[in-house]
């Protein structure tokens, strides 16, 4: 189908970004698969890089379409060591493509939501529909498996209630109400995405090669821990269980599957994400003790991503996103 109709700025944000990220899975499902033992596991990791290598594919022929550059990302052959052994059990790699899924299901809503060209819609309402069924082929397995780290249940309310007292709102002196559903929802689907950062900024730090990235990955360990149990003691008052932690699915293995640009993108791009979704848990926190708590995790967790940013300038490894034009500069080389 023909467009004269230019992509807009958030339509080019979409592509790149999505090209950038499914790139850099590519790379990820691709080593995972040659050392998964489990075949349920492997058959999801195989549907997931399938998909990636879709995006990347369309998202190619997009941008031919507008004359627009390709993005570098990332390749196997320049990112990935195949014959590296397992940095992480097949077990983690689900519990992994979980969490990936659930960012995956949310760019491509915003996406959608973002999109006015009718092709860039469906393009990515396809996305979403594919998102959604791989998620609920993981979250199957993942049941099947024992292994699914549910939120903490709550017993069903005996009738519907209106708050009548302000108390509701406190958080710093007195007795403090319980935590919500809504509250504990985005507590719980919170920590269950700090703890594969930890994990992976573990695994990361145990093989990369570079001393100021391995510094890196140790600082964001301790940072992410720390917010995990400050979470987590939010829960555990409300005599609450917290997500299952997943450090011991890590291999001895020395030597990297990645490389550390890859490695170094990864965690900045998870932890830039962290920003939003803890402002999210924060926008649904009506006590306010847990909204200091939350503004407290977005100031530390945000100077980790700048950091980060910053150590990826230094060895060139940030691929720069689209540009609007530098109009002063334009109109001084005339």
């Amino acid at each position: 189908m023909e467009h004269n109709v230019e992509l807009t700025s958030a339509e080019i944000a979409n592509l790149w970004s999505q090209y950038i990220n499914d790139s850099l899975s590519l790379c990820i499902l691709t080593h995972s698969i040659e050392q998964a033992k489990d075949e349920e596991i492997k058959d999801i990791l195989v549907i997931a890089r399938s998909l990636a290598e879709s995006h990347i594919e369309k998202i190619t022929e997009f941008f031919i379409q507008e004359n627009f550059p390709i993005p570098k990302g990332f390749s196997i052959k320049e990112d990935v060591n195949i014959n590296a052994p397992a940095l992480f059990t097949d077990t983690f790699m689900l519990i992994y493509m979980h969490v990936m899924t659930l960012l995956g299901l949310t760019g491509y809503a915003g996406a959608v939501a973002t999109s006015s060209r009718s092709d860039q819609i469906k393009y990515f309402v396809q996305c979403n529909t594919e998102a959604m069924e791989l998620y609920e082929r993981i979250a199957n397995v993942l049941l099947k498996k024992g292994i699914y780290s549910k939120p903490p249940r709550i017993n069903t309310p005996k009738e519907v209630e209106f708050v009548n007292n302000q108390r509701y709102l406190t958080g710093w002196f007195g007795k403090k109400r319980p935590l919500s559903a809504v509250e504990i929802s985005g507590i719980s689907f919170n920590m269950v995405k700090v703890i594969v950062k930890v994990v992976l900024e573990i695994g990361f730090g145990q093989v990369c090669q570079n001393k100021d990235v391995r510094k890196y990955f140790q600082r964001g360990k301790s940072i992410c821990e720390k917010q995990f149990n400050k979470l987590s003691d939010s829960l555990t008052k409300d005599e609450l269980a917290s997500p299952a932690s997943w450090v011991s699915e890590i291999t001895s293995s020395t030597v990297s599957p990645f490389s550390d640009k890859l490695m170094l993108n990864h965690i900045v791009i998870l932890v830039s994400a962290a920003v939003g979704y803890y402002g999210a848990g924060m926008s649904v926190s009506q006590r306010r003790d847990l909204a200091v708590e939350y503004i407290s995790l977005l100031t530390e967790i945000g100077l980790y991503a700048e950091d980060g940013a910053q150590l990826l300038i230094k060895y060139g490894w940030l691929e720069q996103p689209p540009l609007a034009d530098d109009r002063e500069n334009l109109a001084s080389e005339k």
